[in-house]
């Protein structure tokens, strides 16, 4: 269960959010839908644990996390997260980035779970390769990869197939639905209506004027 009550947030380089309210059951997802500037970024920066509120709290799993002037770190919260920016480790190859997350797990667990993604996210061959050696495109498959390599029980997805290819956009959100089997709750921020509608669950608009609307369950962007 994710929970958002209340959420203020000013930030001097970042569009600001007035009082925004959610509630997702576990099993839930939300699409956060709105135009560029409308404060989507930094909502999910707060849930994730990046910011913290200037009013207002969020719970995860039943547990505060966020309030102001104090927050769980974003490791702390089980979360799986990929941005518009893949914001990879440049010292690591890929498959040493997919398998951050995972440096606990069993050798024979990570391996498994290294081919199995580098199959999905049509990255074979790649697994060797560093950062600056990836297409834009092939980095943010990379890092929606990690995202998804622990199976986190909570998912956040800032925008992060924004400029690819319609097949492989299609595609890759079909992988994003087939994750939140492992998970308890999915975030997507997107500007797409086509992406908004995709998932069907519950959609929360934010606009430009800093207000939000509340989410409705089988809604349309």
């Amino acid at each position: 269960m994710i929970v958002v009550r209340g959420v203020k947030k000013v930030l001097p380089d970042a569009p600001a959010l007035n009082e925004v309210n959610f509630e997702l059951a576990d099993g839930e997802i939300l699409t956060i839908f709105g135009p560029s500037g409308s404060g989507k970024t930094t909502l999910l920066r707060l849930v994730a644990g990046l910011e913290l509120p200037d009013d207002g709290e969020v719970w995860l799993g039943g547990k505060l996390a966020s309030k102001p002037g104090w927050g769980l770190p974003p490791h702390l919260r089980g979360i799986g997260m990929a941005f518009q920016t893949p914001a990879l480790f440049p010292h690591m190859t890929v498959a040493q980035n997919i398998l951050f997350g995972m440096t606990k797990a069993l050798a024979t667990e990570q391996r498994q779970r290294l081919a199995e993604l580098l199959t999905l996210l049509e990255l074979t061959g790649l697994e060797k390769r560093f950062p600056h050696q990836l297409s834009g495109g092939e980095a943010r498959r990379v890092g929606l990869a990690r995202a998804l390599a622990p199976k986190p029980p909570f998912l956040l997805f800032d925008e992060p197939l924004v400029n690819l290819d319609a097949a492989l956009k299609e595609k890759l959100l079909e992988v994003i639905q087939a994750a939140f089997r492992h998970t308890v709750n999915l975030i997507y921020v997107t500007h797409d209506v086509e992406e908004a509608d995709f998932f069907k669950g519950k959609i929360l608009r934010l606009s430009k004027n800093n207000q939000s609307r509340s989410a409705f369950t089988e809604g349309k962007a």
